[in-house]
C-alpha cells in the first residue's frame, strides 16, 4: 500500500494549503526531508509557490554533513533563495526571538528515529515553546516512526532534562513527531496554533512494522543508514556513553551491540544467553570485527556482536534493544568486573552528569548493571511499569 507523507499530502491538496496563503512560511528540515519523488521538501514548496522565507537546520545541518554529536552547524545564506538558514545546533538550541520573527508559520518536517534521545524530538518541543503565546502557528508534516509503535526503557526523572530528554518519556516512545507535538502541547501546557499533516494510510503494525516497503530510506543524520540502524538505535545509542565502540568510523554504526580490542565477544555472548535469555528475542546476533577508521578505538581491530533485527530475523513485537543493549553491558560488567564501561566527558552540553545517566534520563540501568547482586526482574519491573504508564498517558494522541 502506497502511504503520503505529511509534506506529499500538503502539496497534492490546494485545500490544506490555504491557510498558509499570505503567510511568511519557515521550513525545519534536513536531507531525509523528501517528497515522494525525492524532491527536497524546501525546493518543493518553494515550487508550489508557498512564500518560504526562512528554513531551518537541526543537529547535523540542513545539509546533514556534521558527523558527530557536539558539532555545531553556522547559520548561512541559502544561495538559490537568498533565504537565512538558521541552525538549531549552533550558537543556540532553541530558535532565538529574531529566528521566530522572520515566519508566521512554521512547517516542521523531520524524519525521527522513535527514540528520546533522537533530538529532532526536543528540537520540535524547543521550537513548540519559542512559538508559544506569539501567535506563531507550527505544523508538523507528519513523517512515519519507523521503530513503530513498541515502547521500552524507564521515564527519564524530573530535573533530569536535556537535550536529549525532552521530557518524561521512555527511550522508545512509539509516537510519530505529530503525535508527540500534541503530548507536548498538553503536558507542558502551551498556547500554540498547532497541526498535523496526518499521513495517508500508514500503518505502524503493518507490512514493513512502521517503515513502509513503498518509501526508500534515506539518511535523517549521518549514521542513521538503515532500517535496521533505526531498530537498533534505542539501544545501541547507549553506547555513546559507553568506552565501547557502537560502531562509528565504520560503515555501520550504531548497528553492533559493542565493539573493542579487549573483549571476548562469543564469551559476551555465551553470559547473554546465561543471564536473561529472553532478551535475545526478536534479532540474530553474529559475532563481528572491525577497524574503526576514526572515533572509539579508531585503527585497532574490536571483536563485537552485530545486531540484524532485519529480513526473517527479525519479530517486531519480540526485540526489544533497550534491555539487549543492558545485557550487552551487564554481561561485560559479569565477565570482566573492572572494566571501565562508563565514559566520562562532556555529552550534549552537560557537563556534570555521566553520559549514561543523560542518556537514559537517571542513573537506573548504570546501577543496574554495576551492581553484582540485580538481576533481571528487577530491570524488568522499573521499565515494565513506565511503559505502562507511557501507553496510557499517550493513547489519547495516537492518530494512526
Amino acid at each position: 500500500m502506497t502511504v503520503a507523507f505529511g509534506i506529499d499530502r500538503l502539496l497534492a491538496d490546494p485545500a490544506l494549503r490555504r491557510p498558509l496563503e499570505g503567510k511568511r512560511v519557515a521550513l525545519v528540515a534536513h536531507p531525509a526531508s523528501v517528497t515522494a519523488d525525492l524532491t527536497h521538501s524546501l525546493d518543493a514548496l518553494i515550487a508550489a509557490g508557498l512564500n518560504v522565507t526562512s528554513a531551518f537546520g537541526p543537529q547535523h545541518g540542513l545539509k546533514g554533513d556534521k558527523q558527530d554529536n557536539m558539532v555545531e552547524t553556522a547559520d548561512e545564506l541559502d544561495q538559490t533563495y537568498k533565504i537565512p538558514i538558521f541552525s538549531l545546533y549552533g550558537e543556540v538550541r532553541r530558535p532565538s526571538g529574531q529566528m521566530m520573527s522572520t515566519a508566521d508559520v512554521f512547517l516542521f518536517d523531520l524524519q525521527d528515529l522513535g527514540c528520546r534521545i533522537y533530538t529532532f524530538v526536543t528540537t520540535l518541543l524547543y521550537l513548540l515553546e519559542a512559538a508559544h503565546g506569539t501567535g506563531k502557528a507550527v505544523w508538523v508534516l507528519d513523517r512515519p516512526n519507523p521503530a513503530g509503535r513498541p515502547i521500552e526503557g524507564t521515564t527519564l526523572l524530573p530535573g533530569q532534562e536535556s537535550f536529549v530528554g525532552a521530557g518524561p518519556m521512555p527511550m522508545r516512545h512509539g509516537l510519530t513527531l505529530g503525535e508527540m507535538g500534541h503530548w507536548f502541547i498538553q503536558h507542558f501546557k502551551l498556547d500554540v496554533d498547532y497541526r498535523v499533516i496526518a499521513m495517508e494510510g500508514w500503518q505502524p503494525d503493518g507490512a514493513g512494522f512502521g517503515w513502509p516497503e513503498s518509501r526508500i530510506w534515506i539518511n535523517p543524520s549521518p549514521n542513521a543508514a538503515s532500517i535496521n540502524m533505526a531498530r537498533a538505535y534505542a539501544g545501541t545509542v547507549m553506547l555513546e556513553g559507553a568506552t565501547l565502540s557502537e560502531g562509528r568510523g565504520t560503515t555501520r554504526p550504531l548497528e553492533v551491540l559493542f565493539g573493542a580490542p579487549d573483549i571476548d565477544a562469543k564469551a559476551v555472548l555465551a553470559d547473554m544467553r546465561k543471564f536473561a535469555p529472553q532478551w535475545l528475542d526478536g534479532c540474530a546476533l553474529r559475532e563481528c570485527w572491525f577497524t574503526p577508521t576514526f572515533h572509539k578505538h579508531a585503527g585497532a581491530l574490536c571483536n563485537g556482536l552485530m545486531i540484524h533485527a532485519e529480513g526473517t530475523f527479525y519479530d517486531h513485537h519480540a526485540f526489544r534493544p533497550w534491555r539487549l543493549q543492558a545485557l550487552a553491558f551487564k554481561a561485560i560488567r559479569r565477565l570482566y568486573p573492572e572494566y571501565e564501561i562508563w565514559r566520562d566527558f562532556p555529552y550534549e552540553y552537560e557537563f556534570n552528569r555521566l553520559a549514561i545517566d543523560v542518556i537514559n534520563g537517571g542513573p537506573a540501568l548504570r546501577e543496574w548493571v554495576d551492581d553484582p547482586d540485580s538481576a533481571p526482574v528487577d530491570l524488568e519491573a522499573a521499565a515494565g511499569a513506565d511503559e505502562a504508564a507511557w501507553a496510557e498517558v499517550v493513547s489519547p494522541f495516537l492518530l494512526y
